[in-house]
């Protein structure tokens, strides 16, 4: 059971070059999947005379993209690291269990997801700080991208299922697929055909119904060891509860990265307006390309983690740990200075046509990522953290940089300086700050204990 068709042993081959080969494929995974989003955001930037104003439309749409995230994380990365640790005990059968009810609540969530958000979508963007001239562009993206909330769900949800067994080339070609044809499909839609931001909408819905074929093909044929069941979906509290209870962490991560966004938005709407609104759209996909790429290296390192925690390996789960966080920090570092020397570089892949937005734009960059060159610490504590299926250890990281620092010091710091817009802005570093020192502290503090604790006891 520790071996995938490449003869990779989670529990037996070199930790460092076994966890390469795992991650850079993931890697690339999350590097191909983040394009989703960056290149409907670089496309409708580009547009002619109305490129800032649709991209700042687009911005107020991220809060929905990462709800359905958020809602995919809850099951499928609370069910994929259980579901490792089952393997790693020989119990496949159990492992198959929680797949087949995590595919089953996926399919629910969905549905559900998809009926809500199509009926309050006005009420939603407006909430999130949409104004008369940028509401046209939101809603016209958002209707058509909620259509396709299955086959987001389905896609990221079940491909955590794949990275976990060891698959990670086969969980790259999920993202790798839609991705491609995503860029593909953009510059035809938006411009060929005339769609605008409705064009960058379908081009994504179809790309990701692609990707969802294209895993669910995989989790039913001969390669993959966990196999989705019909007799295995029948939902159980007793399986699906301790799979949301570890999912929790990284729902709270990906929600409260809605309600991050709808923060930032009103508030930079009332002390800045449009201009802030898209300033901070572009931020914000800039730290994505600096994080998703250390949570790629984090999720190729899971399966080795939850494994080798699973059969009490306890020495290679250290060795793993530890090529994780040197791994991490680095790339960080290295971003956060090419960001901080060269921001125009980065503001310009978004837009060249409206220099008020590039100017306010460059400035926010080297504030609002002031603190971000030491984040793959909190990164790699994270990973592991839910890697060792310790889901109270994960929620409280999670509720701490975002709900109970960043989101209160948005609203704070705005009436202790003249330069509001400065001030929100900040809000981010500060955050950033206090959360990666209280995370390391709580590693340091816990890690021995959990790692002495047999495997499933207190997950």
């Amino acid at each position: 059971m520790e071996k995938n068709t490449k003869n990779q042993n989670l529990g037996k081959d070199p930790v460092g070059p076994l966890l390469m080969k795992l991650a850079i494929p993931t890697i690339i995974a999350q590097l191909v999947n983040l394009l989703y989003n960056l290149v409907d955001r670089i496309y409708i930037g580009h547009i002619p005379e109305v490129g800032g104003m649709a991209l700042t439309g687009l911005g107020l749409c991220f809060p929905v993209i990462m709800m359905i995230t958020a809602f995919s994380s809850l099951i499928g990365a609370g069910g994929a690291p259980r579901s490792a640790i089952y393997m790693g005990k020989g119990d496949m059968d159990s492992a198959e269990h929680i797949l087949g009810n995590c595919t089953a609540m996926l399919l629910g969530i969905s549905v559900a997801l998809t009926a809500v958000l199509e009926m309050s979508g006005p009420a939603i963007l407006r909430m999130f700080g949409a104004s008369d001239n940028t509401f046209p562009y939101a809603i016209s993206y958002m209707r058509i991208y909620v259509f396709g909330t299955v086959c987001v769900m389905m896609t990221l949800g079940l491909n955590m299922f794949v990275t976990t067994q060891g698959f990670s080339k086969i969980s790259m070609m999920t993202v790798l697929i839609g991705a491609i044809l995503n860029i593909i499909l953009d510059p035809i839609f938006i411009f060929a055909f005339g769609m605008g931001v409705q064009g960058a909408a379908l081009a994504t819905i179809i790309s990701q119904g692609v990707s969802a074929l294209w895993v669910l093909r995989f989790l039913t044929g001969p390669k993959t060891k966990l196999r989705i069941r019909v007799g295995k979906m029948h939902v159980k509290r007793t399986v699906i509860l301790p799979v949301m209870a570890l999912g929790i962490a990284p729902f709270i991560m990906n929600i409260t990265e809605s309600l991050l966004n709808v923060a930032f938005n009103s508030s930079l709407s009332k002390f800045g307006g449009d201009a802030a609104v898209g300033a901070m759209t572009i931020l914000s996909s800039i730290m994505q390309l600096q994080f998703l790429p250390v949570q790629g290296l984090g999720q190729g390192a899971q399966p080795l983690i939850s494994f080798n925690y699973g059969a009490g390996n306890i020495s290679r789960v250290k060795k793993t740990f530890r090529i994780l966080l040197v791994s991490s920090l680095i790339y960080t570092l290295v971003f956060w200075g090419f960001v901080e020397l060269f921001p125009g570089v980065f503001v310009r892949l978004f837009n060249n046509n409206s220099p008020e937005l590039i100017s306010l734009t460059k400035w926010a960059l080297r504030i609002y990522m002031g603190a971000t060159g030491l984040f793959g610490i909190q990164m790699a504590v994270q990973q592991t953290f839910m890697a060792l299926g310790q889901a109270k250890l994960s929620l409280l990281i999670a509720c701490l940089r975002k709900v109970i620092l960043l989101i209160p010091l948005i609203y704070i710091l705005p009436l202790f300086f003249s330069d509001k817009v400065f001030a929100v802005f900040l809000a981010e570093p500060v955050a950033d700050l206090l959360s990666i020192i209280t995370a390391g502290t709580l590693f340091a503090v816990n890690i021995n204990k959990i790692l002495a604790r047999p495997a499933l006891e207190r997950t």
